[in-house]
C-alpha cells in the first residue's frame, strides 16, 4: 500500500540521494567478494583509462577531493590494485598505474557494474533513458559552470 509522499520527499536532491543508496547497496552485494567500494572503482577505472595519471588529475577525474582521493589511493596501493611511480619530470609527483592485480579486479567486477547500470535504468523506456541522462548531464555541467556560492 502507497504512503503518501511528504514535501521533503518530492525533492530532487533527496530523490537522488535515495537512488544513490539504491545503487550503491546494490554495487555492494554485487562486488561482496572483492571488497571494492564505487568511489575505489572508479578510480581504477580512471587509473587504467590514463595510465600515469597524478593524483590531483584523478581527483578531477572522478570529482573527489584531493585529500579523500589520497585515501582512496593509498589503500588501492596496499591491497596491490595499484602502483605510485615517481614522475621523470617532478620526483615529488606520484604517476599511478594499474597492477594486473587491479586489472584483474576491473575485468571481474565490471561486467556485474555495468549490469547494475541497466538494472537502475530499467524502468525507463529507451527515449526516457536518454532524456533522463541528458538531463543528468545538464544539471551537473551548470553546477560545475556556476557553482552556488
Amino acid at each position: 500500500m502507497p504512503t503518501q509522499k511528504t514535501k521533503y520527499q518530492l525533492l530532487p536532491g533527496y530523490l537522488i540521494r535515495r537512488v544513490n543508496q539504491l545503487l550503491v547497496a546494490q554495487f555492494f552485494e554485487e562486488t561482496i567478494k572483492q571488497n571494492i567500494t564505487p568511489v575505489q572503482w572508479v578510480a581504477l577505472c580512471a587509473t587504467q583509462a590514463s595510465p600515469g595519471l597524478d593524483q590531483i588529475t584523478l581527483s578531477r577525474e572522478i570529482a573527489l577531493d584531493t585529500s579523500t582521493v589520497a585515501g582512496v589511493v593509498d589503500r588501492l596501493e596496499l591491497r596491490g590494485f595499484i602502483q605510485r611511480k615517481p614522475s621523470s619530470v617532478d620526483k615529488r609527483v606520484k604517476l599511478l598505474f594499474i597492477t594486473k592485480k587491479g586489472l584483474s579486479l576491473l575485468n571481474k567486477t565490471s561486467p556485474k557494474v555495468i549490469e547494475l547500470q541497466d538494472w537502475l535504468l530499467s524502468p525507463l523506456t529507451a527515449n526516457e533513458k536518454k532524456v533522463f541522462l541528458k538531463s543528468l548531464h545538464k544539471i551537473i555541467d551548470r553546477g560545475e559552470a556556476n557553482p552556488k556560492e
